[in-house]
């Protein structure tokens, strides 16, 4: 059975971040924020099908596929830094923190995109209303998850945060899987939620410190299936980098 999401109009997002730690938004809410046609994000779907596998799964899967950018932004005005090393420390993740992790960045086409750029800055905007901020870190990461192995696992860490102010998840397509279920919980709290994002580019929106949260395995209900999402977080201050890091590849 697919739990629907509790969809939050785009008047209440504020008072539900602030009340609850969280939003839902619909696809056509993400593109208002993004001030873009909903069209135009449909299109960027295309740049999900070139993901290079992720080497890194220490449970020594192959259904994981992604790539990474980093950018900062002021207000109006986006930036992509020199492409850099992912870092988690393993307070946020058990199984892949402490190691820094050189993802494939992102296709130039889509680094380039005009409604990517409006997107990862009319987000960075609305956090600002709720955290007023000089500069967002932001860290972009493009996921597929397949059933290749017979099954596909979202989060592998389990149920978790990510060390960041703000994480956004959006899903962008379901294809031939049951599963993927979200699971977010109150941080200091044993409350929680459950539901199945379905509609394209709908958008889980949380507050870091107090929301945590996982996506349940997918399974195929054919031969082969896929889940795409793109995972954005923000964060003040700077970006998470190991102790240790030279930042040279």
């Amino acid at each position: 059975m697919i739990l629907s999401p509790p969809i939050t109009p785009s008047s209440e997002i504020r008072l539900s971040m602030h009340e609850r730690g969280f939003a839902v938004l619909s696809a056509q809410t993400v593109a208002q924020l993004g001030r873009c046609n909903l069209s135009d994000l449909q299109d960027l779907k295309q740049y999900w099908n070139d993901l290079p596998r992720d080497p890194y799964l220490r449970d020594g899967g192959r259904y994981r596929f992604r790539r990474h950018a980093s950018y900062q932004i002021q207000g109006e005005k986006i930036e992509m830094v020199p492409h850099r090393a992912h870092w988690q420390s393993q307070e946020y993740n058990a199984l892949h923190g402490g190691i820094e992790r050189w993802f494939e960045p992102i296709q130039a086409v889509l680094a380039a995109n005009p409604s990517w750029r409006s997107l990862l800055c009319g987000i960075a905007n609305l956090l600002s209303g709720l955290q007023p901020t000089n500069t967002w870190f932001v860290e972009a990461h493009q996921f597929r998850i397949d059933t290749t192995d017979g099954i596909g696992r979202p989060t592998p860490e389990g149920a978790h945060r990510d060390g960041v102010d703000f994480v956004a998840v959006f899903l962008l397509d379901r294809v031939g899987i049951k599963g993927g279920e979200t699971r977010i919980f109150e941080a200091h709290d044993s409350s929680g939620l459950r539901f199945t994002l379905t509609e394209p580019w709908s958008l889980l929106l949380m507050n870091d410190a107090r929301m945590i949260h996982e996506s349940t395995p997918i399974q195929p209900t054919g031969s082969h299936g896929y889940r795409d999402t793109l995972v954005l977080t923000y964060r003040a201050g700077g970006f998470q980098d190991s102790p240790k890091s030279s930042q040279q590849q």
